[in-house]
């Protein structure tokens, strides 16, 4: 009778936590408890399900909200579950491509990868729809910092290292290159290299339905924004699961991520920096903009970026972590407001 019980309650637990916000918020001295209310509010206003602040180490404010009944389609294509305080399980879209550029980078360390190799070299020819001249030129880091000058169906648009293009079909083949350099299976190598080791426990990834499958990148990652501040952790360790911990990826392969690229200032290797006099954005025809990723951010903001305004910033200075899920904003300047407004929330340096 009592196990019986003990289930019931364990059921409505998980009932509540599905169907209520669950809120965390530190009532810190030093920062604006008022302002941040607004930065809550205004964050929760815009169709999202996680969002989280952490500030050297501690937990300024973290709120989960459930997907209202007519979010269907997005819960059947990104949402895989729940974790016990309420955070959905979802595929962050192009966010895996930042975890991406960390295994690359510790494949080198480890000597399995040479990113100026050709991809060729790792996972044969004919991968693209250029000729085999035009191929072999294209090296494992013209993937990295979406230079390749291929068009997204793969066919042949410009020399390598001439031109910045988002290009999400180009930059899956770093999946393969990395299980052919390391011998091992994506989730097997991902597990050993980083997540596990970092404690990234509701990290994995995951087939997507082939709405999103034939695009390219049938393997979508699958993470909470609990995972995605230890990943941010790591950058501010400098590479490290703690500030002591022994070197999970050399200093030297993570600040080569966050190095501004020669075709676009405000990218580094699958990574968005912020501190450029100039910007070049998503698109195939994409021109130059004067200015800053975020001009309402910090300079030296390193941001993990996503699909459905998946956010993940990182702030070294300040050692501060901004995690952000959920459905697409309906603010498009949602950049520029949210940090107008945590401007106002945050202590002066």
């Amino acid at each position: 009778m009592l196990r019986t019980f003990a289930v019931l309650l364990a059921l409505a637990a998980s009932a509540c936590a599905a169907s209520a916000p669950t809120e965390q918020i530190a009532r810190s001295s030093a920062w604006n408890a008022a302002a941040l209310e607004e930065v809550v509010s205004y964050v929760g206003s815009q169709k999202t399900t996680g969002f989280l602040i952490i500030e050297n180490g501690k937990t300024i404010t973290e709120r989960n909200w459930p997907l209202p009944p007519e979010a269907e389609t997005f819960r059947a294509n990104f949402v895989h579950g729940l974790t016990p305080n309420g955070a959905l399980r979802e595929d962050v879209a192009s966010q895996q491509k930042s975890l991406i550029a960390f295994l690359v980078g510790i494949g080198v360390d480890k000597g399995l990868i040479d990113i100026e190799k050709p991809v060729s070299a790792y996972i044969g020819s004919r991968w693209s729809k250029a000729t085999p001249e035009q191929e072999s030129a294209i090296t494992v880091r013209n993937l990295l910092e979406m230079n390749s000058g291929l068009k997204e169906d793969l066919t042949f648009d410009a020399p390598p290292d001439t031109k910045f293009f988002y290009n999400t079909p180009a930059y899956a083949f770093l999946k393969p290159i990395l299980e052919k350099a390391s011998k091992q299976s994506l989730t097997i190598l991902t597990q050993l290299w980083l997540t596990k080791v970092i404690d990234m426990h509701d990290t994995a990834w995951e087939q997507r339905p082939t709405a999103f499958a034939d695009v390219g990148n049938p393997t979508g990652l699958v993470t909470t924004p609990r995972d995605l501040a230890l990943l941010g952790q790591f950058v501010l360790n400098g590479g490290k699961k703690s500030p002591t911990g022994g070197q999970l990826m050399s200093k030297k392969q993570l600040d080569a991520i966050f190095k501004p690229t020669s075709t676009n200032p405000a990218y580094g290797r699958l990574w968005w920096l912020n501190g450029s006099a100039e910007t070049v954005n998503v698109g195939l025809d994409s021109p130059r903009r004067a200015g800053q990723f975020i001009q309402s951010a910090p300079r030296e903001m390193l941001c993990a970026m996503g699909a459905q305004d998946r956010k993940l910033f990182i702030v070294p200075s300040r050692k501060l972590l901004v995690i952000r899920m959920g459905q697409a904003a309906s603010d498009r300047n949602f950049n520029e407001k949210l940090w107008q407004l945590l401007a106002k929330a945050m202590p002066s340096n």
